[in-house]
C-alpha cells in the first residue's frame, strides 16, 4: 500500500493495512466467537457499503471548517462490548461517517441529550436497549438510520429498524466508495459525570498517531506509511493478545485496542459483557494465554486481585496489567505485584482531549511514586494564566498537551478556544488538570480542577484524599467530594464503601486518611453507602456522590 496521502494516516485504511498483511491472525475473540482479520475486514466492509448507500458519508471538507464544526454524518454506537462495537468504528471510518460512543448506561433525557448533541443520522444498538431509541427516536429530526443488533434479550426489531447482520451481505454502490482522509473525524463523547457531555473532535490521523498505535512503543517518532504497519503487524506474529474489561464506549478502550491491532495483536472477551465478573475475565485470560490486561483504578484492579489471591489461576504467561484513566492507589498495586511478582503494572494519564500524556511503570520492589508520571514530549505544564509554558521545577499549573491535539468540541466554539489555547504561536489542549513540574522532568498529577475543593481557601485535590482513604484495608471504594459549609465555604466529604462486615469506625478511616494528607485536606464527614457509583469505565460519577454528600439516604 502507499503511504498515507497529505492528511494522514486513516482508522479504516489502518485496519485494512493490518488485515491484508495477517488476514488469517485472530483479531477478536469472545466466548465461541472466533473472528480473524480478514473475517472481520469483510464484515466492516458490508457494514460501510451500507452506510454509503443509505446516503450517509462527508458533505463537508476538513478545510472548509471551524474546528469545532463537523462536515460529516454521525453514527451512535449504543452498544455493549462485542465485535459489533469494532465493526461500526471502522465501518463509519472507510464509510467517511463519524462514529462516537453512547453511554449505554444513560436515562432517557441524558440520551436525549446526547444523541440531539450529536446530531445523529444512524445509531447502531443492541436489541436490549430497543425500548430506550423508542423513547426517543420520534424527538431526533436528524436520526434517519436505526440499526438493531440481535442479543440474549430477543426483542423485535423496532418499526423502521434494520437488523444489523443482513446488513452486512451489502454489495458495493454503483458509485463506489468515498476516498477516506486522515483528516476525517475521530469522535469521542466525555463521561459527563462532572457535567454535560462534550463530543471531542480530533482528526484520524492526530489521535492514531498520539494515542492508538500509530508511533510504535518505545520510540517517537511516527510510522511513515501503511506498509510499515503492515510489516509491523507481520514481524508482531499475532503474539499480543489483550483482555478487554472495559467497554469500547471508554476512549482509552479504543486506544488500547487499536494499539493491539497495528501490531497484529488479538482482542479477547470476557464471556459476561454485562457486568464485571473478576472470576469469569480471569478464567477468559488464562485460557486465551493473554500478555496484558487493561484496569480502570481500584475499581476493577481491587476485586481482580482478590480474586487472583484466592488462587487457580495460571496467569505465567502475563506481562502486564495497564492502568489508565482512573487513580492505582499504592496499597492495590503492591497487592498486584505480590501476587503476581512476575509482571509490570504500568499507570499512564490524559483525557479525552489530549490522549495518552505520560506514564509510569512498577515492577515488585520498585514501585513508582503515586500520581508521578514520566510526561511524552508534546506533555508539558503551563502557568496558571495560559501565558508560557514552565520549566521543570517551577512548580504547579496546568497539565498541557500541544501539537497534535483535537480540533474543538462539537458545536461549542467558545468551550473550544478556552480549552485549545494558543500559547506563543503553538495550539494546546488544557482541559482542566492542576499538576506540578518537577525538578527531574516528571510531572505529579494533582487532580482535575472542576472536582477541586476549595475550603477556608485552602485547594484540596480530590483523587490525593482518596487516595488517602483507599489505605485503609476495610474501604473497597471512596469518592471525596465538596459541599457547602457555613464555616469554610466547602468542606470534603468521603463518600464510602466499606468491605462486608467492616467494623471500621469513621475515626478509623479518618485516622487513616491523616497519615497521608494534611489535616485541612482530612474529610469533615463520612458518608456510608452500600455502593460507590461508577461509570460503567470505572470512573468516579462526581455528581452522583455530591447528590449523596449533601442529601445523603437514611
Amino acid at each position: 500500500m502507499p503511504g498515507p496521502g497529505p492528511d494522514g494516516f486513516n482508522l479504516a485504511a489502518v485496519f485494512d493495512a493490518v488485515a491484508r498483511a495477517v488476514p488469517d491472525q485472530e483479531v477478536l475473540v469472545w466466548r465461541d466467537r472466533r473472528l480473524t482479520y480478514a473475517q472481520l475486514n469483510a464484515r466492516v466492509d458490508g457494514l460501510a457499503h451500507a452506510l454509503v448507500a443509505h446516503g450517509l458519508g462527508c458533505r463537508t471538507e476538513r478545510s472548509e471548517l471551524a474546528g469545532h464544526e463537523s462536515g460529516q454524518d454521525h453514527l451512535g454506537l449504543y452498544l455493549r462490548n462485542g465485535n459489533e462495537y469494532l465493526e461500526g468504528m471502522v465501518a463509519g471510518y472507510r464509510a467517511r461517517v463519524a462514529p462516537f460512543n453512547v453511554n449505554y448506561r444513560y436515562v432517557t433525557d441524558e440520551l436525549l441529550y446526547l444523541l440531539t448533541d450529536a446530531r445523529t443520522r444512524a445509531l447502531v444498538y443492541h436489541a436490549e436497549f430497543a425500548p430506550q431509541v423508542a423513547a426517543v427516536r420520534d424527538r431526533l429530526p436528524d436520526l434517519e438510520l436505526l440499526v438493531q443488533v440481535a442479543d440474549e434479550s430477543g426483542r423485535e426489531l423496532l418499526p423502521g429498524a434494520l437488523d444489523y447482520e443482513s446488513l452486512l451481505w451489502t454489495p458495493c454502490p454503483a458509485g463506489g466508495m468515498p476516498e477516506q482522509s486522515g483528516d476525517d473525524l475521530f469522535v469521542l463523547y466525555t463521561g459527563g459525570t462532572t457535567g454535560m457531555p462534550k463530543g471531542v473532535l480530533w482528526r484520524n490521523d492526530d489521535i492514531f498517531v498520539t494515542s492508538m498505535g500509530g508511533t510504535p512503543f518505545g520510540t517517537s517518532e511516527p510510522f511513515t506509511s501503511y506498509d510499515a504497519i503492515a510489516e509491523a503487524a507481520r514481524a508482531g506474529d499475532g503474539g499480543m493478545t489483550l483482555l478487554m474489561i472495559p467497554p469500547f464506549m471508554h476512549g482509552a478502550a479504543q486506544w488500547s485496542t487499536f494499539h493491539v491491532i497495528t501490531g497484529g495483536g488479538k482482542i479477547v472477551l470476557p464471556d459476561d459483557v454485562r457486568r464485571f465478573d473478576p472470576a469469569d475475565a480471569l478464567r477468559t485470560a488464562v485460557r486465551e494465554r493473554v500478555i496484558s490486561i487493561p484496569v480502570v483504578g481500584d475499581a476493577v484492579a481491587r476485586p481482580l486481585v482478590e480474586e487472583i489471591e484466592r488462587g487457580g489461576y495460571d496467569l505465567s504467561g502475563l506481562a502486564a496489567v495497564n492502568n489508565g484513566s482512573a487513580p492505582l492507589t499504592p496499597g492495590v498495586r503492591a497487592r498486584l505485584l505480590e501476587a503476581l511478582p512476575h509482571i509490570v503494572v504500568m499507570d499512564a494519564a490524559g483525557a479525552s482531549e489530549t490522549g495518552l500524556q505520560m506514564s509510569s511503570m512498577s515492577l515488585r520492589g520498585m514501585e513508582a511514586d503515586t500520581a508521578t508520571f514520566t510526561p511524552v514530549a508534546a506533555t508539558t505544564v503551563v502557568d496558571d494564566l495560559f501565558t508560557r509554558v514552565l520549566e521543570p521545577g517551577e512548580g504547579g499549573g496546568w497539565l498541557a498537551q500541544r501539537g497534535r491535539v483535537p480540533l474543538g468540541y462539537l458545536g461549542d466554539a467558545d468551550k473550544t478556544a478556552r480549552t485549545f489555547p494558543v500559547i506563543g504561536g503553538v495550539r494546546f489542549a488544557i482541559p482542566g488538570d492542576r499538576a506540578r513540574y518537577l525538578e527531574d522532568g516528571r510531572i505529579e498529577l494533582l487532580g482535575r480542577d472542576g472536582v477541586t475543593i476549595n475550603s477556608g481557601g485552602e485547594k484540596i485535590f480530590v483523587e490525593e484524599v482518596e487516595r488517602a482513604l483507599a489505605g485503609h484495608p476495610d474501604v473497597r471504594d471512596v469518592v471525596v467530594v465538596g459541599r457547602p459549609s457555613e464555616r469554610w465555604g466547602s468542606e470534603a466529604v468521603a463518600v464510602v464503601q466499606l468491605a462486608e462486615g467492616s467494623t471500621a469506625t469513621d475515626a478509623d478511616l479518618l485516622d487513616e486518611a491523616g497519615r497521608h494528607v494534611a489535616r485541612y485536606k482530612i474529610p469533615k464527614a463520612v458518608i456510608r453507602v452500600p455502593l460507590v457509583e461508577r461509570s460503567p469505565s470505572g470512573k468516579a460519577d462526581y455528581r452522583w456522590a455530591r447528590a449523596q454528600a449533601v442529601t445523603p439516604a437514611g
